[in-house]
């Protein structure tokens, strides 16, 4: 599913669960040592995603150990993005000369617990999620906003090295034309943008979907 949003230029490898055996590398072996089980299913099903992913660009497998935010630290020459939940695993990778910087993120489609929502949203969010909603309500768009923001934050953290609260871009979503379960999203940051290519970057841009069960985001910025 996760191909679906992004271009030719990018790799992406999904799994539904965590069936597969995974031979993890020593150093990705000793990060969840300590973790339950289903911790290091997921960690070592959504490695094998990405290894397949790079093989595709003729990298050799080797460890993925995240960096100090939890971003994980791609081989020299690519720009890429994990991400897992109940139900879904995926990496996607691209060369750094074709793609700046990527994010994807997937979440199960359930609303957000109580209070989450007034967190990660602005109100001119919350006016926006409330008229999609009454166009059609079996999208679950407060989860689809929180997904969108993780893909953001994803995308701008290796590019800036610095945090980006919930509250420093304003995400707007638009649906395909005959079809309200996929479309566009358009991130505008309410801080300076990172400079790409000798140019600032204030909006990012991405595609998302909900399909079974689930919602998913991306945002790829190319060269």
């Amino acid at each position: 599913m996760i191909g679906e949003l992004v271009p030719g230029s990018v790799a992406t490898e999904w799994r539904l669960d965590d069936s597969e055996q995974v031979t993890l590398f020593p150093e990705e072996t000793a990060l969840v040592a300590r973790s339950v089980e289903k911790r290091r299913q997921e960690f070592a099903t959504v490695r094998l995603c990405a290894r397949l992913a790079l093989g595709r660009f003729g990298v050799p497998a080797g460890p993925l150990t995240p960096g100090p935010r939890g971003e994980p630290r791609w081989p020299a020459g690519i720009a890429g993005s994990m991400t897992h939940c109940e139900g879904y695993r995926a990496a996607a990778v691209a060369r750094s000369t074709d793609v700046v910087s990527l994010g994807i993120d997937a979440e199960p489609a359930e609303p957000l617990p109580d209070g989450v929502l007034g967190v990660v949203s602005l109100p001119e969010e919350r006016r926006h999620l409330a008229s999609l909603e009454a166009g059609d309500p079996a999208v679950s768009w407060e989860k689809l906003l929180f997904s969108a923001k993780e893909s953001v934050f994803k995308t701008w953290y290796p590019l800036t090295g610095r945090e980006l609260d919930f509250d420093e871009a304003v995400v707007e979503f638009t649906p395909d034309d005959g079809n309200g379960r996929a479309g566009t999203f358009d991130a505008r940051l309410l801080v300076p943008g990172p400079t790409v290519d000798g140019a600032p970057r204030e909006h990012f841009t991405g595609r998302w979907l909900a399909r079974g069960g689930l919602v998913i985001t991306a945002i790829v910025l190319t060269r």
